[in-house]
């Protein structure tokens, strides 16, 4: 299991069992919390891309869901605030 920190403006889109990429790695979310998020990872993705190189602390790229953010937009956009919900 690994864990990874990110910011407070990202964790509103993660979720258990919902997907995020760390640099460019599609992967599922084991658990979920105000300021990380952890994700298991298997010997073929730890060979196969740089996440098998990376060392506590290393920093990542972090994409989130897009489908969280479309759900948000159109929440948004339902109570009058559409130009609140897009980042």
């Amino acid at each position: 299991m690994v864990r990874v920190s990110l910011p407070a403006e990202l964790s509103r889109y993660v979720v258990e069992k919902g997907s995020i990429t760390v640099d460019g790695v599609s992967l599922t979310v084991v658990d979920a919390g105000r300021d990380h998020f952890t994700v298991s990872l298997i010997p073929t993705t730890l060979a196969l891309t740089t996440l098998g190189t990376k060392q506590p602390g290393d920093p990542v790229n972090l994409e989130v869901d897009i489908i969280a953010k479309y759900i948000e937009r159109m929440l948004g956009e339902r109570s009058g605030r559409a130009g609140e919900a897009a980042e």
